[in-house]
């Protein structure tokens, strides 16, 4: 199967995109990590590469222009049918990530994958990125 035939798990707006870019600029490399609960509910959280600890039970769902997204295996057990699109609103970011301060937040909008693209989904090779 072509790469370009490939479905991506995780998409982001342009003006995700562009805020990306803006803290990249600032901050370097980056990374997210899509948060489960805790501190800062079910948010999307950007931070410099290697500045989260990954573990063997993350998995890597695809990059936004080079930045590579993870989540956990038992929220992505939860998630897999559904495509991620990261967005940017006004509001505060999450007390680790770097939007915060910015006066936007990323978030996380989805829906959910079609019956031919599970299908394809499920015939694709799963995505492998070093940690």
């Amino acid at each position: 199967m072509s790469t370009d035939a490939r479905i991506a798990r995780v998409i982001a707006t342009a003006q995700a995109l562009e805020m990306l870019a803006a803290l990249r600029a600032k901050h370097g490399p980056l990374m997210f990590f899509q948060s489960g609960g805790c501190c800062d509910g079910s948010s999307p959280m950007c931070y410099a590469a290697g500045e989260f600890n990954l573990s063997d039970s993350d998995v890597y769902l695809g990059d936004l222009e080079g930045t590579p997204f993870y989540m956990g295996k038992e929220q992505f057990a939860y998630w897999e049918h559904t495509q991620l699109i990261i967005d940017v609103v006004a509001g505060n970011g999450g007390m680790f990530s770097l939007d915060n301060g910015t006066g936007k937040r990323f978030l996380t909008r989805s829906r959910l994958f079609s019956d031919a693209e599970n299908l394809t989904l499920g015939a694709q090779p799963p995505l492998h990125r070093e940690k």
